[in-house]
């Protein structure tokens, strides 16, 4: 199956520890995940650790959200990988990672969503999926700026 990748970055003006605790918890998500506006009745469900290794977030929500769950599965202070699972509109299993990296005073955070598509949704992911994709990471990694940087 291809394999593909999306990545997304951005400066922020707060130090990598002020950023870092914005992704490490899932809880603070809901101050800048692009997905959040979609489904204002969305149900989340917190388990595991409550930030760090073992968090473990899942939803379920309207079309435009669907259903999955997220697990921290590493974390340090200059990155956080988290497994990623959808179950609807589709099935997919992906990795997704937050790099850190100090920028002057601040922190640049590169996002980035990796795995392996069938044949088809690999053609599909080039024609729609990543734009798609990297709309949303600008959009979420603007809206981490702005509540990282108050």
């Amino acid at each position: 199956m291809p394999h593909f990748e999306n990545s997304r970055s951005i400066g922020i003006d707060a130090a990598p520890a002020v950023v870092h605790t914005h992704i490490d918890d899932f809880r603070n998500w809901t101050a800048w995940s692009p997905w959040e506006e979609l489904d204002p009745a969305v149900k989340r469900s917190y388990t595991g650790a409550e930030a760090g290794v073992g968090a473990h977030y899942a939803w379920e929500g309207n079309n435009k959200v669907g259903q999955g769950s997220m697990e921290i599965t590493a974390s340090t202070p200059e990155r956080i990988d988290i497994d990623l699972e959808f179950l609807k509109p589709f099935k997919a299993s992906n990795k997704t990672v937050f790099t850190l990296t100090p920028q002057g005073t601040g922190t640049r955070v590169d996002w980035t969503m990796s795995g392996e598509r069938n044949l088809a949704f690999a053609i599909l992911g080039k024609l729609f999926f990543d734009k798609a994709i990297a709309k949303d990471f600008d959009k979420g990694l603007t809206k981490l700026k702005a509540a990282a940087e108050s």
